[in-house]
């Protein structure tokens, strides 16, 4: 089928491609006219803007975006509901907040369109493997594209989940279960770095590959990033975190569900952009006060200069 694809970053490109290689008829938009550029030397035909793009598909029109979520997602929303007609088809598969996108198809069906939610997992190596859909939205809608869902994806890996919201809110605990599982496996490696054992951690990231209990996607790129760098010197430990971790604990609270593990995971990633823990500070300083503890000085020998 043809559909519009709109914003070509890192999984909108592949995404693009996928779809082009399983015969469909992608046309583009990124405000890069590179990125534009590379897709159409690709096999998917270019647009000059949004409006140029809803000109080139045939009514009843549908609509992939890939742009960040909040504002850039709201504006291009806004944009393409004054272009497109009643009967067409949004489908957003950012990483967009679940309430946000209940909210964005209150706005599209007041115009007449259908707006889709679709949880997509699987990042850069999603053009290889597939990706991993969980759609919400109206289920009439969502099998008039269904094609498209069934290119992206893997065999058993898409699934409509229920009414609007229902896709990005699974996708939200999706990834909030992730940070959990990232936590588990950094903290388990630092163990190991830190033992006495002298571990080599790329040796023991490939032996749990094989039958361990712990084997996953995740451990199999741990052991892709330690036999490329068996002492990450090239990476500093910064982990910033896009939103779903937190919403996933908001969500957990709301809900009255305790969530320890998530909760701390992101909490961790936090504790990651700090130079200097003034919480730290405190309880060092507690600890000599009520303990007699010795505090680390600043400039002192093992200190942070």
């Amino acid at each position: 089928m043809k559909i519009g694809m709109v914003g070509l970053g890192r999984m909108g490109a592949n995404m693009t491609t996928r779809l082009v290689i399983d015969g469909h008829q992608v046309v583009v938009y990124d405000r890069n006219p590179e990125a534009v550029a590379q897709e159409v030397g690709a096999g998917a035909l270019g647009a000059s803007s949004l409006a140029d793009l809803a000109e080139q598909l045939s009514a009843p029109r549908a609509v992939w975006i890939m742009v960040p979520a909040g504002k850039p997602t709201d504006d291009t929303i806004l944009e393409l509901l004054g272009l497109l007609q009643p009967g067409d088809i949004i489908i957003d598969g950012g990483n967009s907040n679940f309430r946000d996108s209940q909210a964005r198809c209150a706005q599209a069906l007041a115009k007449g369109v259908d707006f889709i939610d679709a949880g997509t997992s699987g990042g850069v190596w999603g053009l290889k493997n597939g990706y991993c859909l969980m759609v919400g939205g109206n289920e009439a809608a969502v099998k008039k594209v269904e094609p498209i869902f069934l290119s992206l994806a893997p065999q058993n890996g898409y699934a409509y989940v229920g009414k609007s919201g229902a896709g990005h809110f699974s996708k939200m605990v999706h990834n909030g279960i992730e940070y959990g599982m990232l936590a588990a496996y950094g903290e388990g490696f630092e163990i190991l770095e830190k033992s006495e054992f002298g571990y080599d951690l790329h040796q023991l990231a490939d032996l749990w590959l094989h039958a361990s209990v712990v084997r996953s996607w995740l451990l199999e790129l741990a052991e892709l990033a330690f036999r490329a760098d068996p002492k990450l010197t090239d990476i500093q430990g910064y982990v910033d975190d896009s939103g779903e971790g937190r919403w996933t604990v908001e969500a957990a609270i709301a809900e009255g569900v305790p969530a320890p593990v998530i909760t701390m995971s992101l909490i961790s990633r936090f504790v990651s952009r700090q130079d200097e823990s003034f919480s730290a500070k405190v309880i060092a300083a507690l600890r000599n006060e009520f303990g007699g503890h010795a505090v680390h000085h600043e400039n002192s020998v093992g200190a942070k200069a």
